[in-house]
């Protein structure tokens, strides 16, 4: 009996199958942040364009609120003025779209957003707009497994946070929620820039590494692309940069952004031992 499948007609690809697979063996995945709607409504596509450009793997877009618990000074302050810009929730669908075609969008969004909406419109909307994965920093960790088989239904992914504080079985309930990536948090505080790695970060990534069969990006504090090669060499599948990317556009453009990551793409490239 025919499965309806022509020989050699390759099946569908969900978006967050694309996420996982941004993850390829041997690569450490980079994974650039934007506030979308910062600096600009329009600056804000320019910044996605440069990120892209400089050779992003997963781009993650923050969705502005205006009490973003886990982040610092800096991007605090590209949500509040992507907030007075108008960066509403629908603004924020449509900017995932214009990039979600070209690499996997993955949604940083507390939980208040989707709440207001409704979940179930919620996911609808992000997965029509072709987001990947989502990251909820509020969303806890009991909640997020039921959370993840109703964004399982829509194909969107579910990328945890756990921190060097995290017990056992705590990990353990976070490997159940996680369907993406899983996002080690380098510190047991918020986002912002660190020159070096912190402490907690490696044995972090060792426990995180035996108990989860997705990968493991690392986030929170990366700002330098010596920082990016030790994570990388720690463990780490991908590494998020936000607070030093965020801090460089509003310095010097998206042109900036973009140089600076694809010195730090070159940087994990030569660490992997292949072309920069």
């Amino acid at each position: 009996m025919s499965s309806g499948r022509t020989e050699g007609q390759a099946r569908a690809v969900s978006p967050a199958e694309g996420l996982r697979a941004a993850f390829a063996e041997g690569r450490t995945a980079l994974i650039p942040y934007l506030t979308a709607g910062y600096p600009t409504l329009e600056g804000a596509y320019e910044v996605g364009e440069a990120y892209l450009e400089a050779g992003a793997d997963v781009v993650e877009i923050g969705v502005p609120f205006s009490d973003p618990l886990a982040d610092g000074p800096t991007i605090q302050n590209t949500t509040n003025r992507a907030l007075e810009n108008g960066a509403d929730l629908g603004y924020c669908f449509e900017f995932a779209s214009r990039f979600s075609g070209r690499a996997p969008v993955v949604l940083l969004v507390y939980y208040n957003n989707i709440f207001a909406r409704g979940a179930e419109e919620f996911l609808s909307e992000a997965a029509g707009t072709g987001v990947s994965g989502l990251v909820i920093p509020d969303l806890p960790i009991d909640e997020a497994v039921a959370f993840r088989e109703m964004a399982g239904e829509k194909g969107v992914a579910i990328c945890p946070l756990v921190a060097p504080t995290t017990r056992d079985a705590r990990l353990e309930k976070a490997a159940e929620a996680a369907s993406g990536f899983v996002y080690c948090v380098s510190v047991a505080g918020v986002t912002g820039a660190r020159e070096v790695l912190p402490q907690g970060a490696v044995e972090l990534l060792r426990r995180v590494r035996q108990k989860f069969s997705v990968p493991a990006a690392l986030g929170f504090g990366i700002s330098t692309p010596e920082a990016a090669v030790e994570a990388a060499e720690a463990g780490a599948q991908g590494v998020i940069v936000g607070s030093k990317l965020m801090q460089i556009v509003a310095d010097g453009g998206p042109e900036a952004a973009g140089a600076w990551l694809r010195e730090l793409r070159a940087a994990l490239d030569r660490g992997a031992g292949t072309e920069g």
